[in-house]
């Protein structure tokens, strides 16, 4: 079947659209879009809703029924090849007769392969199509952790306009606006865990939730894995992070005594001290290892800066609300001044907007090649 680049570009930039609907509610699995095209016409949409649920290019076919013999598929992620919680796309593929496969980028799984090797065995024309670098970005963390091991690490911060996260004598709620907290709370919502340090938890004793927070009206989204790390276990077993239980994990040193916490249910997990604290490294290995895709970093400016001075941030949102704290209020991170300009870590912006009354910018290191 011959091909057009401008309706293959039409088509999967309507697979990605519908893929975005999983964005807060896969986890683990990746969000994915498919549409099915007979004649250039759309008679089957679908997307992967939420864990558990039909996989995009299932509930494509369901809606294309017998117009799928002889379509062409656009799906933004290979098709899969494996039996997961849900049969595999490919057979499916096969079965319903479609003649041309699309897929924008290949799946890093390597449990799922052999998704095109299939198709083309069966005589279905397959090819890599256009928006790759899109569908990969939708679904960063997933291919970030099959490839390396770690999740997306995503940092969370609000300051003032000179970059203050405190007054001097620690009163913090709130420096941004509604606007921007129910746009942390999407952020939340679309990561695998938040990630916060136990001198945040003594402070404020956040909830660090989705759908508890006060105001928030978020329906049925799933809450991420609420993390809390703390060398020497010292935030009580009582603080409103860790419950429901099974909804967060305290991870700290051998030797730590967490008998009040396990007590409870609450989930521990140990690590190798590093640097002032946990080795950082090893706790992404961790969340690696429990199948987290994405975690937030929502912590104070020692625990922040530690991230950053270990070159592990992928992401930075930064919320600035439009006041001034002064030079004695606390910083937005920790962190030792270079000695030359020349010597800072540099960042580049990807996107900025006005959230209410406060200014989003997202931020990525300018070394990252991502």
């Amino acid at each position: 079947m011959s091909s057009d680049p401008s309706r293959d570009d039409y088509f999967m930039a309507e697979a990605l659209r519908l893929a975005r609907i999983g964005l807060e509610t896969t986890h683990p699995n990746p969000r994915v879009g498919c549409v099915i095209v007979r004649e250039g016409a759309i008679v089957g949409r679908g997307a992967h809703r939420r864990i558990g649920g039909p996989h995009a290019e299932i509930e494509a076919l369901a809606e294309a029924g017998s117009q799928a013999r002889g379509a062409t598929v656009y799906i933004t992620l290979e098709p899969c090849a494996h039996v997961g919680r849900t049969p595999p796309c490919a057979p499916a593929l096969v079965n319903a007769g479609v003649a041309r496969v699309v897929f924008a980028v290949p799946d890093p799984n390597p449990a799922a392969a052999g998704g095109s090797r299939m198709l083309r065995e069966a005589g279905i024309e397959v090819g890599q199509g256009p928006l790759s670098r899109t569908a990969r970005e939708l679904n960063r963390g997933f291919f970030k952790r099959h490839e390396t091991g770690w999740p997306w690490v995503t940092v969370k911060l609000a300051a003032s306009l000179d970059g203050r996260t405190a007054l001097a004598n620690g009163a913090s709620r709130w420096i941004t606006g509604q606007a921007a907290r129910d746009d942390v709370r999407r952020l939340r919502a679309r990561s695998s865990a938040v990630v916060t340090g136990s001198g945040t938890i003594l402070k404020d004793n956040p909830l660090l939730s989705v759908r508890r927070e006060p105001g928030s009206d978020v329906g049925e989204i799933r809450e991420p894995l609420r993390v809390v790390l703390d060398s020497h276990a010292s935030c009580p077993p009582e603080a409103r992070v860790f419950h429901p239980t099974e909804e967060s994990l305290l991870v700290t040193l051998a030797g730590s005594d967490t008998t009040g916490h396990e007590q409870l249910g609450i989930q521990v997990a140990r690590v190798a001290a590093g640097a002032g604290g946990l080795a950082l490294g090893e706790v992404l290995s961790l969340l690696g290892r429990r199948i987290l895709n994405e975690v937030l970093i929502e912590a104070g400016p020692t625990l922040s800066g530690a991230w950053m001075r270990e070159q592990l941030i992928d992401e930075c949102w930064l919320y600035l609300a439009p006041r001034l704290l002064g030079s004695n209020a606390q910083p937005m991170v920790a962190l030792t001044s270079p000695e030359a300009l020349g010597l800072s870590p540099d960042w580049k912006i990807r996107d900025i907007r006005q959230v209410g009354e406060d200014l989003r910018l997202i931020l990525r290191p300018a070394d990252r090649k991502h």
